[in-house]
């Protein structure tokens, strides 16, 4: 069991009690536990969605020197702004809206993920909230086309 609370806990950054709970109550079926992990982190993703995010950083990205994004991606604090998760989501939001072309954050929201068809940018988010703690939002961006 101590080797599926490893992978668990690599695979969706969820602390080593969280993982071996859901281990727990899904009987040992690591599965289960996933998608009982991702429910938790949903739900404290929404219990973070009126935090004011006041920090944050932008993320630019050229593609073949034809498409340019740049977007600004807030956070509560400077410190997750900086951290891992935070920088590889922003790197990965600015390529799926160069390749997607959304007009809106609304639109950008409710697109199926790039990498990941199953989820929607929407839900790749709230996954990096309860990876982070912290209240993420994806202020603005620009998009150019030559």
């Amino acid at each position: 069991m101590t080797t599926a609370i490893q992978k668990l806990r690599e695979e969706t950054g969820a602390g080593v009690m969280d993982c071996k709970r859901a281990l727990e109550e899904a009987g040992g079926d690591y599965n289960l536990a996933k998608q009982i992990i991702e429910k938790q982190g949903v739900a404290k993703a929404a219990k973070k969605a009126e935090r004011e995010t006041g920090a944050g950083l932008l993320e630019s990205y050229l593609h073949n020197g034809r498409v340019g994004v740049l977007l600004e991606l807030r956070s509560e604090t400077d410190f997750v702004a900086r951290s891992e998760p935070v920088k590889a989501l922003a790197h990965n939001l600015a390529l799926q809206i160069a390749g997607m072309a959304p007009e809106t954050v609304e639109e950008l929201l409710k697109q199926p993920y790039a990498k990941d068809e199953s989820k929607t940018v929407e839900e790749v988010i709230k996954g990096v909230i309860a990876l982070v703690g912290e209240n993420l939002k994806v202020a603005r961006f620009s998009r150019y086309q030559i």
